[in-house]
């Protein structure tokens, strides 16, 4: 199991459903237009087909954040989503990161942070993200493995690479 995570409005709902259609036709789809997503209330389950295996990701609603940990518990990995372009956010966005990172049962999971949206001119760059949260040293110091990675869920840019970590970091 691999969980979504983020605040409500980073583009979870969007990013699962572009990451289905890819998975489904073997990484070579025409994305096309984005689908219209409503945020979530409540949870999500989306079974996606990778090269070597088959993983559900469970999207969590960003409002549901108070209750996340209640779902950590059989979780191998996890995604947390940051829009790049709201800067309000950010600081939320990290305590939230950390309080994920900090759970017990998620102390070896892999984790993969992903600023999101860098497809809007208003966007940090990802030296600035990196450089706001501090990223060197969560990644010193967590127990998880954590990778890092910017994208567009909107145009597609990135889609491949989280598909491609999905496929290494899950166990069978």
């Amino acid at each position: 199991m691999c969980l979504l995570l983020g605040a409500t409005g980073v583009g979870k709902t969007l990013l699962l459903k572009r990451l289905q259609k890819l998975s489904v036709r073997d990484g070579t789809a025409d994305l096309g237009e984005p689908p219209v997503t409503l945020p979530t209330v409540g949870t999500n389950l989306t079974d996606l087909t990778l090269k070597r295996k088959r993983v559900t990701v469970r999207e969590l609603g960003g409002c549901m954040g108070p209750i996340w940990p209640s779902y950590y518990t059989d979780c191998s990995s996890v995604i947390f989503m940051v829009d790049s372009a709201n800067t309000t956010q950010m600081s939320s966005s990290c305590i939230q990161l950390l309080s994920v990172l900090s759970a017990e049962p998620l102390h070896t999971a892999s984790v993969l942070v992903i600023f999101n949206k860098r497809d809007l001119p208003c966007t940090m760059s990802l030296v600035e993200m990196m450089s706001l949260f501090r990223m060197d040293d969560i990644i010193a110091s967590a127990t998880q493995p954590i990778t890092t990675l910017e994208l567009s869920a909107r145009s597609g840019q990135g889609l491949q690479e989280v598909l491609g970590w999905l496929d290494s970091t899950l166990t069978d």
